[in-house]
């Protein structure tokens, strides 16, 4: 099917991401004390790579469904932003349009974006195949990561480095995104006060609850200084 090599060939980089990512996440959920099937549910159901590194800490200290709730929205409320733009081509996907939000990671929607898809080529049916490919890409590589992590006689120490490397790498293309840094101004900010005030156990919800208020509070100044303001 054209459709079907259009996709692979449009994520083969996502394909070598997702994989390392994954096997990282998925022995960080072997050390935590999860299970494979623990992993690939996690993978399969909540498919949000961010959000599945700051639950395994979460999890692993016992916090409240409520934080982890909050949490997830806090993290993944910029994909309702995403979604905004493809509410017209999900609709018109029929069945296959529910999954196509849910399959709306970071990734997927640059994909999605930017590909140009050949007009003898099934559009609905290739953005279709793009995301179920990403998805089934993060399930491997979760997966290979539980199954390393429990029957493999290696030293996880360090693995959890993956987690700081990947929030890292958020950060830089957020600081390259919003040039005046004033997002990241804050963040640091609010990360800074809140864990003096409060310690590395409670400091996470209220820091993102700040930064959210002052990041609304100064939503005009931020727009004016990085040029997306109306004059």
């Amino acid at each position: 099917m054209r459709e079907v090599r259009f996709a692979l060939k449009n994520t083969f980089a996502i394909f070598i991401t997702y994989i390392f990512i994954g096997i990282a996440f998925g022995i960080l959920m072997s050390e935590a004390g999860y299970g494979v099937a623990h992993s690939t549910a996690s993978a399969l159901f909540i498919f949000a790579g961010s959000l599945q590194f700051v639950m395994v800490p979460m999890m692993a200290s016992g916090a409240s469904l409520p934080a982890i709730a909050l949490m997830t929205l806090f993290i993944n409320a910029r994909h309702i932003f995403y979604g905004v733009g493809f509410l017209e081509k999900f609709r018109r996907m029929g069945r296959r349009g529910p999954y196509m939000v849910f399959a709306l990671t970071d990734e997927t929607y640059s994909v999605l974006c930017s590909a140009k898809v050949p007009p003898e080529l099934d559009e609905d049916r290739a953005s279709f195949c793009i995301a179920l490919f990403d998805h089934l890409y993060w399930i491997l590589g979760c997966f290979l990561g539980a199954c390393a992590g429990q029957f493999l006689p290696f030293d996880p120490e360090g693995i959890s480095f993956s987690a700081t490397a990947f929030f890292t790498v958020v950060v830089v293309e957020q600081l390259r995104q919003h040039p005046s840094g004033i997002p990241f101004l804050i963040a640091v900010f609010c990360s800074a006060l809140f864990l003096l005030l409060l310690g590395t156990e409670g400091f996470l919800v209220p820091t993102l609850t700040a930064c959210l208020i002052l990041l609304l509070l100064l939503r005009g100044p931020v727009s004016r200084k990085e040029g997306l303001a109306d004059g």
